[in-house]
């Protein structure tokens, strides 16, 4: 064993959901519990990280799991081997989510490619992860029956990526929102629609309440007031990458008023920009 660190433990949100925080990227998986069944959203980077995800759920549940991968980057969804291959269980994703899943080949080479030079032991891992495609594929709404408890998946429209899905919990009033939401740093744009990422947002903010507890991609739990505060940053940065466009503004200038930061704006900047050249 390496001095990396472990998974962590699941911390009760709501009744029944629990919130697991994984240290190293602090990657968010929940897990509801009903009876005799229980949800598991997102199953981390590699098959080490999903072993100690799974015994830190047996800690709180006995029950069998379903999985659902909230959408395709590596940090979100590697683990679905471990977590589901022996004894299969089912796994649900968005449908594009689902097709990049199977091409493990380039998802295991771009995950290495990101990773190298920050984290070069989880680079190592990733590049030899085994990789598990979901078996049931969402398009719009689905809704699980989650041992009595009624828990929906949506697609809430593109925005981090093409294939997002959130996970609605109604009678604990929880919504997690995947990498839709993020709390511990700045949203990634890298393969965004960021003229339609604050629609996407604003389609979450209908299904909150004021006591609503938000679970991000990364980070601690959220109010729905910071997801409107989120909201009206990605829609000023959208209407900003808009009025560059129709003025012929350098991406570079786009980003330098942005919110969320230069590095991520611009590259929020030039995916906007191909968005309305039609080229995204």
């Amino acid at each position: 064993m390496t001095g990396r660190p472990a998974t962590g433990r699941f911390v009760e949100v709501a009744d029944r959901v629990h919130v697991l925080c994984e240290p190293l990227l602090r990657v968010n998986v929940t897990l509801v519990v009903g009876d005799g069944a229980a949800l598991l959203v997102d199953t981390l980077s590699t098959a080490r990280q999903a072993a100690e995800l799974a015994e830190a759920a047996r800690a709180v549940t006995a029950h069998p799991w379903t999985l659902v991968n909230t959408h395709h980057h590596f940090d979100h969804c590697f683990g679905n081997a471990t977590l589901a291959g022996d004894p299969p269980r089912p796994v649900y994703a968005h449908g594009l989510a689902a097709a990049a899943l199977r091409e493990p080949d380039r998802l295991r080479r771009e995950a290495y490619e990101e990773m190298r030079d920050e984290q070069p032991a989880l680079a190592e891992e990733l590049a030899g992860t085994e990789l598990l495609a979901p078996t049931h594929t969402v398009h719009t709404e689905t809704t699980l029956d989650v041992g009595g408890r009624p828990v929906v998946l949506r697609h809430p429209g593109r925005g981090h990526t093409a294939g997002d899905l959130v996970v609605h919990v109604p009678d604990a009033d929880v919504l997690v929102a995947g990498d839709l939401v993020e709390q511990s740093g700045p949203p990634a744009f890298e393969e965004s629609y960021p003229l339609q990422w604050p629609e996407s947002v604003a389609e979450l903010l209908r299904m909150t309440t004021p006591a609503t507890v938000v679970v991000p991609g990364h980070g601690d739990p959220v109010s729905a007031d910071f997801v409107r505060a989120q909201h009206a940053q990605l829609a000023d940065l959208a209407w900003l990458i808009r009025a560059g466009h129709t003025g012929g503004a350098p991406p570079e200038r786009v980003a330098a008023e942005a919110p969320f930061g230069a590095r991520p704006a611009l590259t929020a900047t030039r995916r906007g920009y191909a968005e309305l050249d039609g080229t995204l």
